[in-house]
C-alpha cells in the first residue's frame, strides 16, 4: 500500500492562502472538482471521488484521527462509471456520508497542497507528504512541519478526522 503523511487544518480563506502556497510550489494552481462519497467500512475508510460521469477513482485509506501530522495507508483504483459504482457500493454497504468540494492543488516536490472550499464547512488546507517504500514516517512529518510554518499553519488551526466526520458532527446532511 501506498503512504503519505497528512495534515488539515481549518483557514480563514483559499484565496489568503493561495498566494503563499503558490509562491513555493513547483506546479499549480490546478482547479479540480470533487464529489466524494464515503460507504461504510470496519477496517478503515472507503470513499468514491467523483471528478466527471466519467471519471473517477475508488479510495481505500487508513489513518488515525489526531489534529498532527499522521501517517496514512492508501489504495486507488480508477473506474470510468463511477455512477454505477456508487449504486453498486451503496446498495452493498451502504452510504456513510458524501462530501462535495473545489479543490485548488499545488505540488512541492513529493508533496500535494490543498486548498479546499468544502460544502457546508468552510476553507481548508491539507499537506499530503507521499512517503517512498520503507522510507520513515519522521521524514515526512518534518517536510509537513516545514511547509506549515511556511504556509504560516499554527497548530491550534489542525483537526483531526475527515471532512464527512466534521459534516456529522455539525448536523449537516452529506
Amino acid at each position: 500500500m501506498a503512504r503519505n503523511i497528512e495534515i488539515k487544518a481549518h483557514i480563514e480563506s483559499v484565496e489568503a492562502l493561495a498566494p503563499k502556497a503558490a509562491a513555493i510550489a513547483d506546479k499549480g494552481p490546478i482547479e479540480i472538482v470533487q464529489d466524494d462519497t464515503f460507504f461504510r467500512c470496519n477496517s478503515g475508510r472507503l470513499k468514491l471521488r467523483v471528478f466527471s460521469n466519467k471519471e473517477g477513482e475508488l479510495i481505500f485509506y487508513r489513518r488515525p484521527d489526531q489534529p498532527g501530522p499522521k501517517e496514512s495507508f492508501f489504495l486507488r483504483s480508477p473506474t470510468s462509471t463511477p455512477d454505477t459504482l456508487r449504486d453498486s457500493l451503496s446498495l452493498a454497504y451502504g452510504q456513510a456520508g458524501r462530501v462535495r468540494k473545489h479543490r485548488t492543488l499545488y505540488l512541492v516536490g513529493r508533496t500535494r497542497i490543498h486548498l479546499d472550499r468544502v460544502e457546508g464547512l468552510g476553507h481548508f488546507l491539507e499537506l499530503e507528504v507521499l512517503l517512498e517504500e520503507g522510507e520513515l514516517a519522521e521524514a515526512g512529518i518534518r517536510e509537513a512541519h516545514e511547509l506549515m510554518a511556511k504556509l504560516g499553519i499554527a497548530p491550534e488551526q489542525l483537526i483531526e478526522g475527515a471532512y464527512v466526520d466534521l459534516l456529522a458532527q455539525r448536523g449537516s446532511k452529506t
